[in-house]
Formats: structure tokens, C-alpha cells, sequence
């Protein structure tokens, strides 16, 4: 019995590259939404969120994880421009409880849940698009006491 010995070609270089290609891992989905806990001491637990923009939507679910009543120490979650925070937070105050200190129509709130009480939750959902990458944007909580030091940055990725 003979055996021959002979280079075995497994693929041409123009196979082998196109085959490579194909063979490359897809782009991992983006992740389209944050859990995000507003906790006792004026804080979230999350200080920034990254926001893909190959997302559609992107989706806040937001946990108060204290125990008073949204009248004493409400948590929600608002988004603005960092250049309009400030401003919406002023015009909010005057808004009252009632309207959970943000003055309805205002077209600088990008997105906002609802004022929570402790063990409530809340999510919002608002499309991607109209967010604009190397734009500041800023979230916090509009209960009066927690404005200021409940905030966090959002992040326009990829």
C-alpha cells in the first residue's frame, strides 16, 4: 500500500477570506434600557448611563427603594439637556407637589416617570433619536430636597 503525500488545501485565499468575514461575531444588540434605583439618602444608584444609538427606545425602569411616602420623600427620574436642568428644576418648584415639581408641557423634559413612594416603581420609555451624540444631558429627581444632589449623566454611545 502507497500513500501519497500531497498538500491538503482546505480553502483558496479568497474563499478563506470571505469565509472569515461571514464567520465573524455579529455585533452584540445593544442594551436598550437601565434599572435604576432611587435609595434613601438623595441618591441613585447609577451616577451615569450609557444610551446606544442604535436603540430605538430606550427604556428607565426606576426602583425607590426607601420606605416614606412620595409626599415626604418622593424619587422619579427626569431627563433634560444639562444646559436646562437648572432652569427646569426652578420653573418645577413653583409647579407644586400636585404636579410632581415639574411644569406639564415643558418641552426641555425629555422624559420623566411618575413621583414614586418607597417600594413603588415606575418605568419610562423615549426614542433614541432624539438624542444627539457629544449633546450633555442630565437626570435627577425633582422632589424638592433632592434636586440637587440626585443626578446623574447620560451618555449618547456608539
Amino acid at each position: 500500500m502507497t500513500f501519497s503525500l500531497r498538500p491538503l488545501v482546505l480553502c483558496t485565499a479568497a474563499w478563506c477570506a470571505s469565509s472569515a468575514a461571514l464567520a465573524q461575531p455579529a455585533a452584540p444588540a445593544p442594551v436598550c434600557e437601565a434599572h435604576v434605583q432611587g435609595q434613601p439618602g438623595k441618591k441613585f444608584d447609577l451616577t451615569e448611563l450609557r444610551v446606544s444609538k442604535r436603540c430605538a427606545q430606550f427604556t428607565v425602569h426606576l426602583l425607590h427603594t426607601g420606605k416614606k411616602p412620595w409626599q415626604e420623600a418622593g424619587h422619579n427620574w427626569v431627563l433634560t439637556r444639562s444646559q436646562d436642568t437648572e432652569a427646569v428644576i426652578r420653573e418645577g418648584q413653583r409647579s407644586g407637589p400636585e404636579r410632581a415639581w415639574l411644569s406639564r408641557g415643558d418641552a426641555r423634559v425629555l422624559a420623566a416617570t411618575q413621583m414614586l413612594s418607597g417600594g413603588e416603581h415606575a418605568s419610562v420609555s423615549f426614542p433614541v433619536e432624539r438624542l444627539r451624540q457629544g449633546e450633555d444631558y442630565s437626570y435627577f429627581c425633582s422632589f424638592p430636597t433632592h434636586a440637587e444632589p440626585m443626578r446623574g449623566k447620560l451618555v449618547v454611545v456608539d
